[in-house]
């Protein structure tokens, strides 16, 4: 039996998929030392299981998509704190408590016309 959670992070999203097992990862169809190479991210993805004592409870798959490493990263932690709450809705209080469950909304602002990036504009010359 799957417990599934969708997490999302600026423009990368993920969906997890826990299941009882022995603490395997699989994220698109690859290892997880294969697809994030930096060991932070990691650490990062796996705050929500060492929060709740769950690291080798479960195998998980993941398909994620869109954005960056890091916000790909963010994004799984989000819907593996989803998933959490789904497989026992007694770990929502601890995950709640420390902002796992919280979508982090804030995206890249626009560029607008005739500046420079999305607020600085050009230098203003009197003459």
């Amino acid at each position: 039996m799957y417990f599934y959670g969708t997490g999302r992070r600026k423009t990368a999203s993920a969906r997890v998929f826990l299941k009882i097992g022995n603490g395997k990862f699989i994220i698109n169809n690859n290892t997880l030392k294969k697809y994030f190479h930096n060991i932070n991210l990691y650490y990062l993805m796996i705050q929500p299981l060492e929060l709740t004592n769950n690291v080798n409870t479960f195998n998980i798959k993941i398909t994620v998509n869109g954005g960056g490493v890091k916000s790909q990263a963010e994004a799984i932690r989000h819907g593996i704190s989803r998933a959490l709450v789904a497989y026992n809705n007694n770990l929502r209080y601890k995950l709640r408590l420390n902002g796992y469950l919280k979508r982090d909304s804030r995206e890249v602002e626009r560029k607008k016309i005739g500046f420079k990036k999305a607020r600085k504009s050009p230098q203003f010359s009197k003459r």
